[in-house]
């Protein structure tokens, strides 16, 4: 582990204990893992109709690329951006794949999505602090036009 993401892991377990009752928990680690949870609202989220029939079908695409909040949907902490391809509409799953942009390095993701509910998907990768990354993204979207993505890495 490099000196700059073992000191960003300090900090992180110093400032995640600290502010645990506000639920500030920008990431927290154990020996094997890192967790990051940032929030993620969705305003530029486009559904492309392909086959021009009107209504959500196999087939169509979903692109965005928004901000991430800290857990607290407060503090500006980075960005994603990616794509989904809708899969079954009537049982709301996507096929995605997106990247989210932190301070110390992107994080890549990859897998079905399944609108209305809790996620768990693969985390494919990553660059900088991220490079030898491997872990799941757990996925849960708000009718508020949030989604909470909590990252539990393996490094």
């Amino acid at each position: 582990m490099s000196a700059r993401l073992r000191a960003f892991v300090v900090a992180a377990c110093i400032a995640a204990i600290a502010l645990v009752v506000s639920m500030v928990s920008v990431a927290s680690a154990d020996s094997d893992h890192v967790v990051i949870h940032v929030v993620e609202r969705a305003v530029t989220d486009t559904v492309i109709d392909t086959d021009g029939d009107g209504t959500l079908s196999t087939g169509d695409l979903l692109t965005f690329h928004n901000r991430l909040y800290d857990a607290t949907n407060t503090e500006h902490v980075g960005r994603d951006q990616g794509q989904c391809v809708s899969i079954d509409p009537a049982q709301g799953v996507w096929e995605c794949n997106y990247t989210a942009f932190l301070e110390d390095g992107h994080i890549d993701v990859q897998g079905p999505f399944i609108d209305g509910s809790t996620t768990t998907i693969s985390v494919i990768g990553g660059t900088r602090d991220y490079s030898d990354v491997s872990g799941t993204q757990g996925l849960s979207c708000g009718a508020e036009g949030t989604c909470d993505f909590v990252f539990r890495l393996s490094l």
